[in-house]
């Protein structure tokens, strides 16, 4: 069993103020895989002067000393990317397939977006010709708070940005998946990035994130996870007036048309939602089909979740794998229960774990047919291979519904015709909006409305969320 009680602050590997050791648990055999510490609030002070030392020096940095570094760290990523794949597959259960290409591989990739963007990005410019001069500088320390389920591509969406403009940083990675960050920790090493610019911190959020988010010396705060936590950081960071960015959850939307290749659209709506066992922020959980087509849907999607298959993360292979965590497993297996009480159809799935595995945090793919968009299986973030399947009749009927959500992530749109799609992406909700398929590119802008959060990340909208913006008059 791994070791890695130690944090990484200052630029070196030290052992906690006070050691309170915890297991890191593999989900596919609920077993520890690795032994971390917990942090305190004296640990934070230390990161925090680390990070404040180093933003006086670190802060005066060109683009060119900064971009050196990236890219040093995008080539340490690239040859490491098998460690990241193995910490992300033990630490979570990701399927060792999908952990070196979408989990470990976001690392890179994101990274690549931001190289483009900070190479292209104007940090000074003259404005309307009046001597007025528009300055934008690093912002200071920045705490930086990471989930579970994508670790390294969250981890790449805030640490490099906020590197990339100047300012220093601590990490508190989830407890529940903490050695991918580790990994990235010695990574960030390798490529040289002086001592304290990064400095990484394990621990729970209502100890270190608490700490962090009342830090007087911490600038900002960027959180990725649920809305509830996300409230918390934001009500801590209140008393210092910091600047908050978050990304929440999400129940995505995925609007289908009578219009569209109907196969092709359900197949591609049932893997979006599986895909991570159903554990993406975005993921398109609520699959609102036309009502002229809907029972063909149905049927379609069950034959398509028939041939998803479960299994052993460390097996090659397009399967899913566990959820993260026996507390998940019940909250899932809760939802389930709940959906078939109220009335929801089960045409694939349901409770329980899927035949043949009796250990790990298995879940089967679950698909819900009946359902409105009152019932809790549409309106509560389930994250797991859960589908619910809502008719509609007319394309305001299908916008009504999908913005009838606290939440404003993603959304999904499948239509034969290009106009009527345009048109009702413009009228929804969402700070991402996928038509027929589409993939986003590196740089593009990641986040949500309403209860998903504020801020955008990835490519020059992920540099501004870490930037200050100074005018200077007379210049």
């Amino acid at each position: 069993m791994l070791n890695k009680t130690n944090f990484y602050i200052d630029g070196e590997w030290v052992a906690p103020v006070v050691p309170n050791d915890c297991d890191v648990i593999n989900p596919a055999t609920e077993e520890a895989c690795a032994v971390i510490s917990l942090g305190s609030e004296a640990d934070v002070d230390r990161a925090v002067s680390a990070a404040k030392n180093a933003f006086e020096t670190f802060s005066l940095t060109s683009r060119e000393e900064r971009l050196a570094l990236i890219n040093k760290l995008l080539a340490v990523m690239e040859r490491r990317n098998e460690d990241m794949a193995q910490a992300v597959s033990a630490e979570m259960g990701a399927p060792i397939s999908l952990a070196r290409t979408a989990q470990a591989g976001s690392g890179p990739f994101h990274v690549q977006g931001f190289i483009e963007a900070l190479s292209a990005y104007q940090f000074e410019e003259d404005y309307n010709g009046a001597g007025e001069h528009i300055v934008h500088e690093p912002i200071g320390v920045c705490g930086l708070i990471t989930p579970w389920n994508w670790p390294v591509n969250q981890i790449a969406l805030k640490v490099v940005p906020a590197l990339a403009v100047g300012c220093t940083c601590v990490l508190k990675p989830s407890e529940i998946a903490p050695l991918s960050a580790i990994v990235f920790a010695e990574m960030l090493d390798e490529a040289g990035f002086p001592p304290g610019v990064f400095n990484l911190v394990n621990g729970e959020g209502p100890v270190v994130g608490e700490a962090m988010s009342r830090h007087p010396d911490i600038d900002m705060m960027s959180f990725t996870g649920s809305t509830r936590a996300g409230a918390a950081v934001t009500k801590a960071a209140a008393e210092s007036v910091k600047r908050v960015t978050l990304e929440l959850g999400g129940k995505s939307p995925n609007i289908v048309f009578d219009d569209v290749d109907l196969p092709a659209a359900i197949k591609r709506g049932v893997i979006g939602c599986f895909g991570n066992t159903g554990q993406s922020c975005n993921a398109p959980t609520r699959m609102l089909v036309q009502r002229s087509v809907y029972e063909d849907a149905i049927a379609l999607a069950a034959a398509t979740a028939e041939k998803v298959k479960v299994g052993d993360p460390a097996q090659e292979g397009r399967h899913i794998g566990p959820l993260v965590s026996e507390a998940q497993y019940n909250k899932v297996q809760g939802l389930i229960n709940v959906a078939i009480e109220e009335g929801a159809r089960v045409v694939a799935g349901g409770p329980g774990r899927p035949d043949g595995l009796n250990r790990g945090y298995f879940v089967k793919p679950t698909i819900f047919a009946d359902i409105n968009n009152d019932m809790t299986i549409a309106r509560e973030e389930v994250f797991g291979p859960v589908l619910a399947m809502i008719p509609f009749d007319t394309e305001e009927e299908a916008v009504a519904i999908a913005n009838d959500t606290p939440y404003g992530l993603a959304a999904y749109i499948q239509s034969g015709d290009q106009a009527k799609a345009r048109r009702v992406a413009k009228n929804l909700r969402a700070g991402m909006v996928l038509i027929n398929g589409a993939s986003r590119p590196a740089g593009s802008p990641f986040g949500g409305y309403k209860q998903s959060g504020n801020g955008r990340e990835g490519g020059r909208w992920g540099l501004e969320d870490f930037l200050e913006v100074k005018a200077i008059s007379g210049y």
